[in-house]
């Protein structure tokens, strides 16, 4: 996070008020959740899981969505 200069704070707002946009039910050890949503107007992609049995949020990785890789809606992988 550090590196790509994403706060803890966008993080956060991401789980909070983002959108999920993919969902990954086969993931291991727990299924994980794609999300999207615009701290200070530039897009923050979160990837997440939940361990239902402890209640913790586990933040895989967190990037700003390259145009090379999604479409403008940065919910769309280009093809």
């Amino acid at each position: 996070m550090l590196e790509r200069r994403i706060s803890q704070k966008e993080v956060k707002e991401t789980m909070k008020f983002g959108e999920i946009i993919q969902i990954y039910n086969y993931d291991k050890p727990f299924p994980s959740i794609l999300m999207l949503w615009f701290p200070d107007r530039r897009p923050i992609h979160v990837v997440c899981s939940f361990d239902e049995i402890s209640g913790l949020i586990y933040v895989i990785t967190a990037y700003e969505p390259s145009l090379t890789i999604f479409e403008s809606d940065f919910k769309t992988k280009k093809s």
